[in-house]
């Protein structure tokens, strides 16, 4: 089992949800108000509170409150824990396949 695996766990519960999906892929394009995030999902403002602390637990996101308003951020390498968890689930055969690529990718751009 990986180092990481609380880490990994985290991750993978809060994003097991598809309105915690939805919010990180909004976040993915910019931060975010609250009220922003709220608005395409049919419940109340302290439904949606409670996905954002998963996500903040989880490490995914933080938030700053200035005043009323609170802005919501993906927190940079937030997802980086599930790259690093698939990358080692790939087969030898994918990672094999991965350097032919680039040792193809290469000899084409020095005949060039």
């Amino acid at each position: 089992m990986p180092k990481y695996h609380d880490e990994l766990d985290a991750v993978l519960r809060a994003l097991a949800d598809p309105t915690r999906r939805a919010v990180v892929e909004r976040l993915a394009k910019s931060p975010a108000v609250v009220s922003e995030l709220a608005a395409p999902f049919s419940m109340a403002l302290p439904s949606l509170m409670q996905h954002l602390r998963v996500l903040e637990a989880a490490g995914l996101v933080t938030s700053e409150k200035q005043g009323r308003v609170r802005t919501v951020s993906l927190r940079p390498g937030a997802l980086d824990v599930l790259h690093l968890w698939l990358d080692e689930q790939r087969t030898p055969a994918e990672r094999q396949a991965d350097r032919l690529g680039i040792h193809l990718t290469r000899s084409l751009e020095e005949k060039t």
